[in-house]
């Protein structure tokens, strides 16, 4: 061992600014927790009523509570939100429910009142009766004070309510392949009817204004010049606002980490663990199985995602076959964005594992028993859920669709036994690397004096991005027994997992396992490794758990998220500009080492900081998280784009990027070659940019214009659609260079995990 390589237990101690950072983080996680927990009980203080009844002037009950509580719960069963969306939040696909009924509700409000007023429908009046019209059916339903517990519709718009529940109901039950749409068959006429309450109501949290306020209960979103809503003027200062602190912030985030974070650290010790080949333990033998998991899902995400592009294209059948029957749009999309949380997440649990016994020194007694246990669990779930997801949808799980089918959430469309054995999971993965990484965390406490930056070396920190994970994932499940009956507060706790799972955990994941890896290769000192993850870990705290609001800006939630959310979702860029600043001095580190073993994994790795910068980044919260750019853009081809580029950009390839450095670290001193994980990660790359250039960028930027110019109902019409075939049919290239570098890197796990096993069964024992 090199005079200046220390082993864990005996690494140099932390260096001042290692300790102010501790203390910095320790108080930006209780403000920022404290925030949060403030925020949340606004949220329950503010969120959308919903009222016990809505009556005509005779007496007569148009809707109840108990009608609309049945009727998301209908709207789960069905999984209405892997079609279309609500709020925005779902699939761009189909229409927005929100958006689109409350047009055809103002639309039967203006024909109702012209028939009152002078026997003729509204479109055969005059243009002087129709602007009168127009204002009174503006007034009545802007009018609508949702907060009382017993209100009286004018007769006008009960009439047009009990119209349009019974016309959206019939068309729930109905396949409409014209537009992609398969019949809801969990649904039966009585629930159509109630989900179609709940999805009026819906529309009407948008256009009837908050007490004693000029806006609605979704700050007036969406945009739709037919009923009046216009961005707030919240919306506007808070965007200037945010525009501000962020270019101020990056500025002061790269002044701090050139002079404090950067400076080599007068103590500095390089402990490079992985620089030397070691036998594999019989638990990292163990984890050739969760190579192939990975491969699988992958696969199956891509074939469901170029299935679901041809929907876009072609949505009566696929290539003449009417696939809609039994592969219903919905079903797709939950396979689709369910699978890379599985196989991101299996990647990640099978690098933590693979650490285990180097981070402990030692491999724990029964550890293979426990990977092999944690596998079997995941290769359950994943059965479990597919099936489930699929019968939930046929309406095969009927009584029990809320346990064993699908949620109907999405992202969370796990049922919720399936949601409890993934956390099991998890909890079990988090007490196996607890126990293995034991010894070491121990010792590292124990030199820091028994005192609170003994807990903050970076194997802490590794294990502590690990809890998170499963942490944050029960908030999925709140309440537990049954739905909530409150879409604003079910979304709510949806994004907080959705989102501080993304821009929290698996952040705080990022930064923690790429800074101990570059430790561990020998790349960076212990000190800078250390000083750079806790930097970032503040800058993801304070960026990621209050930024989760910029997702409620429009679900019915208090208005505070406009502020609260866009400002600190801004912060969201900001540990990105550090992860792609220190990819390109890694890379600059790598170039200089002669015969650096890991330049696969770290080209992966380059490219996930990249992806990251630009996806999560540029695409996401540099310019989408501003809330008058939002107010338009949410939910269009803007959206997939971000989604695309930095689920898979930044997670998917740090994923592949570790899987490929304990596949070169089983492989040892025997032959290695780079050459087809680098064309796989090139043919990734292309493809991707290939799906921004001529798919996601030529019909986004057209849909935002048709969103500020016609609405956001028609910018999520077919009839918008249909004027996007062309570049809707160019998707395709950039699916099948994708798809080609998958299936080359399947090709190249398989066949590297294959040699290696006989060259041990060959091997003398």
């Amino acid at each position: 061992m090199a005079s200046d390589t220390l082993p864990a237990d005996h690494a140099g101690p932390q260096d001042r600014v290692s300790r102010i950072l501790i203390w910095i983080l320790v108080a930006a996680t209780i403000a920022c927790s404290i925030g949060m927990l403030a925020a949340t009980r606004s949220t329950y203080q503010q969120a959308a009523p919903i009222p016990q009844q809505m009556t005509a002037g005779d007496g007569t009950v148009v809707m109840s509570y108990a009608d609309i509580v049945a009727g998301k719960s209908g709207f789960q069963k069905a999984d209405l939100m892997d079609y279309g969306s609500l709020y925005g939040m779902g699939s761009a696909f189909g229409e927005d429910y929100t958006a689109e009924y409350l047009v055809q509700l103002a639309k039967e409000v203006q024909n109702n009142l012209a028939l009152t007023r002078y026997g003729k429908p509204f479109d055969a009046i005059d243009a002087d009766q129709q602007s009168g019209v127009t204002t009174t059916m503006r007034q009545q339903l802007q009018g609508i004070d949702l907060s009382q517990p017993q209100i009286v519709l004018s007769d006008t718009v009960a009439k047009a309510i009990v119209t349009l529940r019974a016309r959206i109901g019939a068309s729930l039950l109905k396949d409409d392949f014209t537009k992609g749409y398969t019949g809801a068959r969990a649904l039966n006429p009585e629930s159509a009817k109630r989900t179609a309450s709940f999805l009026l109501y819906s529309a009407l949290t948008t256009v009837a204004r908050r007490p004693g306020k000029d806006y609605s209960w979704t700050s007036n979103w969406p945009s739709e010049p037919l009923v009046g809503n216009h961005p707030t003027a919240a919306t506007f200062t808070w965007t200037w606002a945010s525009f501000t602190m962020v270019f101020f912030a990056i500025g002061a985030i790269l002044v701090i980490f050139r002079l404090w974070i950067e400076p080599k650290a007068t103590n500095e010790t390089f402990e490079p663990v992985l620089s030397v080949f070691r036998a594999p333990t019989p638990s990292q033998k163990a984890l050739w199985k969760y190579f192939l998991v990975v491969t699988g899902v992958l696969l199956v995400q891509i074939l469901a995602g170029s299935i679901m592009a041809h929907y876009y294209t072609d949505r009566a059948s696929f290539y003449g076959i009417e696939v809609d029957k039994w592969l219903p749009f919905a079903f797709l999309r939950s396979v689709h964005v369910q699978a890379p949380i599985v196989w991101i997440g299996v990647s990640w649990i099978a690098a933590g594992l693979f650490l285990a016994p180097i981070i402990g020194r030692s491999e724990p007694r029964c550890q293979r028993f426990l990977v092999n246990l944690i596998f079997w669990v995941l290769v359950v779930i994943v059965a479990g859920a597919l099936t489930g997801d699929y019968l939930g949808i046929a309406g095969t799980v009927d009584k029990h669709w809320f346990w064993l089918g699908n949620q109907g959430l999405s992202y969370l469309e796990l049922g919720r036994f399936w949601q409890i054995l993934f956390f099991v999971g998890l909890a079990v993965w988090c007490a196996v690397l607890l126990r293995a990484f034991w010894p070491t965390l121990k010792a590292l406490f124990k030199q820091g004096g028994g005192t609170l930056y003994g807990l903050f070396r970076i194997e802490h920190l590794l294990w502590f991005s690990t809890l998170s994970v499963a942490v944050l994932y029960v908030c999925g499940m709140i309440p537990l027994g049954s739905p909530n009956p409150s879409f604003s507060i079910t979304d709510f706790w949806r994004w907080w997992v959705v989102h501080l799972w993304v821009e929290l955990a698996f952040e705080l994941f990022t930064a923690s396992v790429t800074g101990y890896f570059l430790m561990a290769l020998g790349l960076v000192s212990r000190q800078m490794v250390e000083r750079t993850v806790l930097f970032e870990w503040i800058l993801i705290i304070i960026g990621g758990v209050l930024g989760t609001g910029h997702h409620l800006y429009w679900a019915g939630e208090p208005s505070l998220w406009v502020g609260v959310g866009s400002m600190f979702s801004f912060i969201e860029v900001l540990p990105l500009v550090l992860l792609a600043l220190e990819a390109i001095d890694q890379q600059r580190h790598i170039q200089q080492k002669q015969g650096f073993p890991y330049k696969l994994a770290y080209l992966y790795i380059l490219g996930a900081a990249f992806w990251n910068f630009v996806g999560a980044g540029v695409f996401g919260g540099g310019t989408l998280n501003a809330p008058l750019v939002n107010y338009y853009e949410h939910g269009t081809f803007l959206t997939l784009n971000h989604a695309h580029t930095s689920m898979f950009g930044a997670f998917g390839l740090l994923a592949i990027g570790l899987l490929y450095m304990v596949l070169r670290y089983f492989n040892g001193e025997r032959p290695w070659s780079d050459r087809c994980g680098v064309w796989a990660f090139w043919l990734y790359n292309i493809g991707v940019m290939m799906w921004i250039v001529l798919n996601f960028y030529p019909i986004g930027w057209p849909q935002l214009e048709a969103v500020y110019t016609h609405g956001y109902a028609y910018a999520r019409s077919l009839a918008f659609y249909d004027t996007t075939t062309f570049w809707q049919w160019m998707r395709m290239p950039g699916d099948i260079v994708f798809a080609a570098g998958a299936l080359l890197m399947a090709w190249d796990f398989v066949s590297k995990l294959w040699a290696q096993r006989r060259t041990s069964l060959g091997e003398p024992r």
